[in-house]
């Protein structure tokens, strides 16, 4: 069974974290990017990978940029 998080790419989650108030601070290692919300001074990492990211994955960079699920799937 898969739940609402899945089938996210990374363009989708960097678009809905764009509405969030999320910016690009900086590139992390490998692929990965930081992003920053100077509002809430919150910062998630987004793997920049090709394909789904996994639903685990998306589910954490929404809780740490301090996003419900819901208000996740809602940007």
């Amino acid at each position: 069974m898969t739940g609402a998080l899945a089938g996210c790419r990374y363009q989708d989650v960097v678009r809905k974290l764009r509405a969030a108030g999320l910016e690009l601070d900086r590139m992390a290692e490998g692929s990965h990017e930081i992003r920053w919300n100077p509002g809430t001074r919150r910062r998630t990492t987004v793997p920049h990978h090709p394909g789904e990211l996994p639903e685990g994955t998306v589910r954490a960079i929404a809780r740490e940029a301090g996003l419900t699920v819901e208000e996740f799937l809602r940007l």
